[in-house]
């Protein structure tokens, strides 16, 4: 029988919910990796608690800090910019240094640990913000550092990045994400912590861009 455990990385956001649910919809067990690293965003980490346990899937919070980092993300200081209009352009101040590196590092790490060939992750490369580590370079290059310096990697017992998302709009990931009943009523994508989205930042751009599309 083939082995079914995968690890998600699952932040709460639209991307990763519907990254989930398609894991699942694979027939994957699915093994959830939520981080408290200290975003300004909380709300979107209680997204992922809430839909992790929903989906009655084992889940970890793994709290680090980021005390170098200038992401506004992360330090208060930095403003998070608004109606940008150049989104994906530029690598904006929203980006924290090596995030997906350090979260792979994890997910690779309890993916070796409890046995799972798939990590999935719902980077994206077209709707995006422009994050350098959401690229499908960085994700293949990544793959092959990992199963370079693992056990399991060396023993012929590879690990394979999943990012079904990778290639897709963001209308096309909502597309999806409705097919396979993601409830986005629950996801939190807004990069300020508000108790409701402030509908200017880069992500609630991009989502409402996405929902636009699709109407």
């Amino acid at each position: 029988m083939a082995n079914k455990k995968a690890v998600i990385l699952l932040s709460g956001g639209l991307d990763s919910t519907t990254t989930l649910y398609y894991a699942k919809a694979k027939g994957f067990k699915c093994f959830c990796l939520l981080f408290d690293y200290g975003q300004r965003h909380k709300k979107e980490l209680k997204a992922a608690v809430k839909l992790a346990k929903m989906n009655k899937c084992i889940y970890i919070v793994v709290k680090i800090a980021l005390p170098w980092s200038k992401s506004a993300l992360t330090d208060r200081k930095v403003k998070v910019p608004v109606k940008n209009k150049q989104i994906g352009k530029d690598i904006p101040v929203t980006y924290v240094p090596a995030r997906n590196t350090i979260f792979l590092g994890f997910a690779a790490s309890y993916a070796e640990s409890i046995g799972a060939k798939k990590i999935f992750i719902g980077a994206n490369a077209l709707d995006y913000s422009g994050y350098p580590d959401c690229r499908p370079n960085y994700i293949k290059a990544y793959e092959k550092a990992v199963n370079l310096g693992t056990k399991s990697g060396v023993s012929g017992n590879k690990l394979k990045i999943e990012t079904p998302l990778i290639n897709l709009t963001k209308a096309e990931i909502i597309k999806l994400g409705i097919k396979l009943k993601v409830p986005y009523e629950l996801t939190w994508s807004c990069y300020n912590g508000g108790k409701k989205p402030c509908g200017v930042c880069d992500s609630c751009l991009l989502r409402e861009k996405g929902f636009r599309k699709i109407k």
